[in-house]
């Protein structure tokens, strides 16, 4: 094989894996609104601790008495480790609290900011760096 085709079969293969990182990680802008903080209160009923974010599921009661499961992203678990969480921090059936913003597809996913403990202890998810709002959201309870 010649030097030639050599480093253009690697630089597809790089050009190719590049593509797909950037496919599975985003920036807070690219999935989630700024504009639409929302807080949700509900019982973790799954936790998936995987990169490049883990998310931590809820079922919430509606006022009308319905349930719904919202998916929250947090940041990656290396992220949420170092700010104290681990995969068993909060136990399945754990009542929390949660700050964040909500999808822009208006799905019932949402970038987590924080998580509130019935005990009041407060824990930063981490959320996605890039575009991420600064301030915690403000929003009336779903």
């Amino acid at each position: 094989m010649s030097f030639k085709k050599i480093i253009a079969a690697s630089g597809l293969i790089l050009a190719a894996s590049f593509s797909a990182q950037s496919n599975a990680h985003h920036a807070f802008g690219a999935e989630f609104d700024a504009n639409s903080p929302l807080v949700l209160r509900g019982a973790v009923s799954k936790i998936e601790w995987v990169n490049p974010h883990a998310w931590f599921h809820i079922e919430i009661t509606k006022e009308d008495g319905t349930k719904e499961t919202w998916m929250i992203e947090g940041g990656t678990p290396n992220t949420l480790l170092r700010r104290g969480i681990n995969k068993r921090s909060i136990a399945i059936g754990t009542e929390i609290l949660v700050d964040g913003y909500q999808a822009k597809d208006r799905s019932n996913r949402a970038n987590g900011r924080n998580i509130t403990l019935a005990s009041g202890k407060k824990m930063f998810m981490g959320s996605s760096g890039t575009g991420a709002p600064k301030d915690g959201a403000d929003a009336s309870e779903q």
